[in-house]
């Protein structure tokens, strides 16, 4: 089964996350196979991209079994450049693209769709940034989206306070552009099919000038989540929490 769908219909390239038994969360294999198609995406000629996830979940995040089972630091360096990669080119797309969230965005998974140009969210769809349950901080430019929506104050809370939002304070909070209790992905069709109807060289022209000013800043969130991410990922505190995550248990951790 293919880890990541892509397919093209109506000037439209959809992306699903494809790991639905795993509430599509995050492996290697899995980042490589977006990164690959992401960059098909950027030289087709379609205007619109719609982002979503197979099954209950957008996207839980990072997968804990491989951060528990197949990452030394070598390994994760690598990881993390790959997920730098990533951010930036979906950062840059020329392409207006929508996120199509049901169940959770979670870890890795909220900044993916933080990374977008709408959030399409179900009304029972939930959004936090949870990597301190696992002794991390937030990667994949997560740190830059919620300063973006947050204000560096609230950012910081939110992420130390293992928040998960739904519904009306998502929106609310800038995490979530339009709510339904419909079908999602009809949603995140039909706002497609309206952005067809305008004058899309304009509006990709002004994300474009918007997104290049903030790239450097981007870039320099993304460097200094690597270099933490590395050393989180050698704590006490870190291997505590992935071990109790797969012990389904609430983790003892000693600031260490």
């Amino acid at each position: 089964m293919e880890k990541v769908v892509y397919k093209r219909e109506q000037g439209i390239s959809f992306i699903m996350l494809n790991r639905p038994n795993q509430y599509n969360a995050l492996d290697v294999e899995t980042l490589e196979n977006l990164l690959h198609i992401v960059k098909k995406i950027e030289k087709n000629e379609d205007q619109i991209v719609i982002l979503s996830g197979n099954g209950k979940a957008f996207c839980a995040g990072g997968d804990i079994s491989m951060m528990a089972n197949d990452l030394d630091k070598n390994g994760l360096s690598n990881l993390m450049d790959m997920i730098k990669k990533l951010t930036l080119k979906m950062y840059m797309l020329p392409k207006i693209v929508i996120c199509s969230v049901q169940g959770s965005a979670a870890g890795l998974g909220f900044s993916l769709a933080l990374n977008s140009d709408y959030i399409v969210a179900h009304n029972e769809a939930k959004f936090g940034m949870l990597f301190a349950g696992v002794g991390l901080v937030p990667d994949g430019g997560g740190h830059f989206y919620l300063k973006e929506r947050l204000g560096t104050h609230r950012a910081k809370q939110f992420i130390w306070g293992l928040k998960q939002v739904y519904g009306e304070q998502a929106i609310e909070l800038g995490f979530v552009d339009i709510l339904t209790k419909g079908d999602v992905q009809e949603t995140s069709f039909q706002l497609a099919k309206k952005l067809q109807a305008s004058s899309l060289k304009a509006i990709l022209k002004s994300k474009l000038i918007y997104h290049e000013q903030r790239k450097n800043e981007l870039i320099d969130y993304l460097h200094a989540e690597k270099s933490a991410q590395l050393e989180m990922s050698q704590t006490k505190d870190h291997k505590e929490g992935v071990k109790a995550f797969l012990e389904k248990r609430k983790p003892q951790f000693r600031g260490e």
